[in-house]
């Protein structure tokens, strides 16, 4: 039994190694965490004791940096290597990648930037990034690349986001303003606490949303800020075909409904307030235009068909008495109609957010303390809880010498059809022939829809060069690696959005050595190719990130908000809290006096029919909100003849940010036996023969994955719902068609624009089959993919 007493007491040896220990602070996109160093390596990660929430994304973090998968030296395609740069017949992630010398790596991407912009021009490089790279406002790799490539002579770059992108089209057309500035507009938490009687959310506020902000976060606020709209009272309807979509603190009413089917369901309680007169024609007439044609749809006139609660109810499954009751509450209860992100990411997204827009201007709550429209409240931490931003300084990016760009879910398009032309907000664009692709931060194997198709796209171009930390998806597809510090590894500045504190991003440990960060990258190609002056100004990266903390200084001390010296400031383990600038509710300004404060739309007005958006003769999207039917729906005939079709919804994992660290303990644990989890009813699974567990295999015509069940009783019959993010794992990796393992949904999701207005991202539109599967191999996702060494 050993010596009683030392059971429990520590040895000598323990007792020296605890008191060397050290905690660092630093932060994330997924919130500050706090950090034991001992021996230079981090050991564990833990979430500051005021911030409970955050410690589920804290689990194992620290052992990702030093993890098997993490790359320490360059790599090259071995199929790149002997062939050479060649426009097709490329099998990225299918060869070996081969190690070699730092400086041999340089050469290679310098060289390869020399040819092609002389053989093939500027417009021949894409840059691509997505902003979730780092928290930091130096260290931000979406700046980092773009601030490069402008000074090389520029690229063919990417607008709006995956996330919002139909809504950053469309709004602006509807509300005024920039497509992200409706999150600045949207009814606040407290005063829906406050005022608020009734909030309408299609498609929730999920918490497991909250648990990311763009540029990181002290403390997350959001659970509360949720739960005291209920404590005071307010009702919460969710309007979902999953249950959990709210968190069950707020007592939420549940009305199950079809995924793809929330427009027709606005326009039926529109519908019903027209009928009725019910809408508020003092604000309609003041604040709004085009009101009149909208209700002349509304009612049948000019379609023959009247958008009635019957109506909806064939469409959406909602029952007609429901929607007669929610629209009765909305018009007579101070409302707020608020819509997730995912309800845009389908066939049509414009759709809903026009008519959810629409729908709070008729109810009469629009411009008022408490209610009106709101856009994605919770869908990241700060929404919903304070408006405006700090006004931190950030890396400056330069001027893009190149015109061209592409919607940013048009990657596969342009790689695979170069002189083609698309429909965009307006404008016809033309897909460039892109040679060379050069990415740094964001994971397209996750991002984009049909990974089928982008990976017959992806083989298009003669070279595709990587900045990555890990063997991700992207890197093991690229033809240069360039390993880069994580942001753990790097000091940094902090600002959330919509946040009110400006933090220190520590470094926990070093990167391996000799691993730069992405400036230093960049630095080492930027002298190859003639301009690491311009790119550096003569600073390392302490240098630049002081000089932005010195540039946020001045600007506050303008405002009259003073700082502390930097390296007092780097210190405070709480980062200095900040007034926000900005953010004004500009529907209340309009309510009050139309004509002092108007929109930036054409009238500015609320445009409910656009007469901009007629005039781009889109039959996809129309002057007003409408109706039209998705290609893939529980409603279709296809549907209705297969039992076994079900429609296919992804979501936001609980365990990572996108595709991040889906190696890591906190990933890993909402997984089923490494495998990523498909949520189907009870009922759908006993009919299927399969339970908890079980591995099925899901297809469509464009792919095919497999993944374990999880069942519920609180999803729609015939739904399924499946995270995003897990790393894409195919069984004959480089070969399109090729079953995946992992579970990832995007293998099903199509890749068609929502509409000829934004061409965003239509993922939630996807029918699928699911059935049991009788082999299940592992998933080999996190195994380190074959590489060897280069000749000497």
């Amino acid at each position: 039994m050993g010596d009683p007493k030392s059971a429990g007491a520590a040895r000598p040896d323990e007792r020296v190694a605890a008191a060397s220990a050290e905690i660092r602070r630093t932060t994330t996109h997924w919130g500050t965490y706090d950090f034991t160093v001992r021996d230079g390596r981090a050991r564990a990660t833990a979430a500051p004791p005021d911030n409970p929430f955050g410690q589920t994304l804290a689990n194992g973090l620290h052992e990702t940096l030093d993890h098997p998968l993490r790359i320490v030296r360059p790599h090259v395609r071995e199929g790149w290597l002997e062939h050479g740069p060649r426009v097709g017949g490329n099998r990225r992630g299918g060869e070996p990648m081969v190690e070699v010398e730092w400086d041999h790596a340089y050469d290679l991407v310098a060289r390869e930037l020399a040819r092609v912009r002389s053989e093939h021009g500027d417009e021949a490089v894409f840059g691509g990034s997505y902003g979730w790279g780092s928290a930091g406002r130096f260290h931000h790799a979406q700046s980092q690349i773009h601030r490069f490539l402008n000074l090389d002579g520029g690229y063919v770059s990417s607008r709006n986001s995956y996330s919002v992108g139909a809504q950053e089209v469309v709004l602006p057309h509807v509300l005024g303003g920039p497509g992200m500035g409706m999150f600045d507009w949207s009814p606040q938490w407290s005063e829906i606490a406050g005022h608020g009687e009734l909030v309408v959310s299609f498609g929730g506020a999920p918490l497991k949303n909250t648990r990311v902000n763009q540029g990181g976060m002290r403390r997350n606020r959001a659970a509360e800020a949720q739960r005291a709209c209920a404590d005071a009272g307010v009702r919460f309807v969710l309007v979902s075909p999953l249950r959990d979509d709210l968190a069950p603190e707020l007592r939420a009413e549940w009305i199950p409904i079809r995924p793809g089917t929330d427009t027709a369901l606005m326009l039926a309680m529109a519908g019903h307030l027209a009928a009725e007169g019910l809408e508020d024609r003092e604000f309609l007439e003041r604040c709004c235009v085009g009101y009149e044609r909208f209700r002349s749809y509304l009612l049948g006139e000019r379609d023959g068909v009247p958008k009635t609660p019957e109506w909806a109810a064939e469409i959406s499954g909602v029952p007609a008495a429901t929607v007669r009751e929610l629209a009765e509450a909305v018009a007579h209860r101070r409302t707020v109609v608020s819509l997730t992100w995912s309800l845009q990411r389908a066939q049509y997204g414009e759709q809903p957010y026009w008519a959810g827009a629409t729908l709070a201007a008729m109810s009469g709550s629009m411009g008022r303390p408490g209610g009106g429209f709101a856009a994605g409240l919770s869908m990241t931490h700060g929404i919903g809880l304070h408006r405006g931003s700090m006004g931190v300084a950030s890396l400056p990016q330069g001027r893009n010498p190149v015109r061209a760009f592409i919607p940013v879910a048009r990657v596969s398009d342009m790689l695979l059809r170069p002189g083609d032309t698309v429909d965009y907000d307006g404008e016809v664009l033309t897909y460039p022939d892109i040679r060379l692709v050069y990415w740094a931060g964001g994971n397209p194997f996750h991002h984009q829809q049909d990974l089928n198709k982008l990976l017959r796209a992806w083989n298009r171009p003669e070279t595709i060069v990587v900045h990555d930390s890990w063997w991700t998806p992207v890197a093991r597809y690229a033809d240069i690696v360039l390993p880069v510090a994580t942001p753990l590894e790097r000091d940094d500045l902090a600002a959330g959005s919509r946040d009110t504190t400006l933090l220190a991003m520590r470094r926990v440990q070093d990167p391996p050595e000799g691993v730069p960060t992405d400036f230093g990258a960049f630095a080492e190609i930027a002298a190859r190719r003639g301009f690491a002056e311009q790119f550096t100004e003569g600073l390392d990266a302490d240098g630049w990130v002081r000089r932005l903390f010195a540039e946020t200084a001045a600007r506050l001390a303008a405002r009259g908000v003073e700082l502390p010296e930097y390296d007092e400031f780097v210190k405070l383990p709480d980062g200095v809290e900040l007034p926000l600038r900005g953010g004004d509710d500009i529907f209340a300004k309009l309510r009050e006096n139309p004509e002092a404060n108007p929109l930036a739309t054409p009238s500015g007005r609320i445009e409910i029919f656009s007469g901009t958006v007629a005039g781009f003769g889109y039959d996809d999207c129309p002057g007003h909100a409408v109706w039209l039917t998705p290609a893939e729906w529980l409603g279709s005939a296809e549907a209705a003849a297969d039992e076994n079709l079900f429609h296919l919804l992804s979501h936001q994992p609980r365990g990572r940010l996108h595709s991040q660290l889906d190696f890591s303990a906190a990933s890993l644990a909402t997984k089923i036996d490494g495998r990523e989890a498909i949520v189907l009813h009870v009922d759908d699974a006993n009919r299927l023969g399969v339970a908890d567990g079980d591995v099925v295999r899901v297809s469509n015509a464009r792919g095919a994955c497999l993944a374990a069940v999880r069942t519920t009783e609180g999803i729609l019959r015939r739904v399924a719902v499946m995270a995003t993010g897990g790393w894409y794992d195919p069984v004959s990796p480089g070969e399109p068609g090729s079953l995946d393992l992992q579970g990832n949904p995007n293998v099903l999701t199509p890749d068609i624009g929502t509409s000829r207005l934004a061409q965003a991202s239509s993922a939630q539109t996807c029918l699928v089959r699911v059935e049991a599967s009788p082999e299940a191999p592992q998933s080999r996702a996190y195994e380190v993919p074959v590489t060897r060494r280069a000749a000497p």
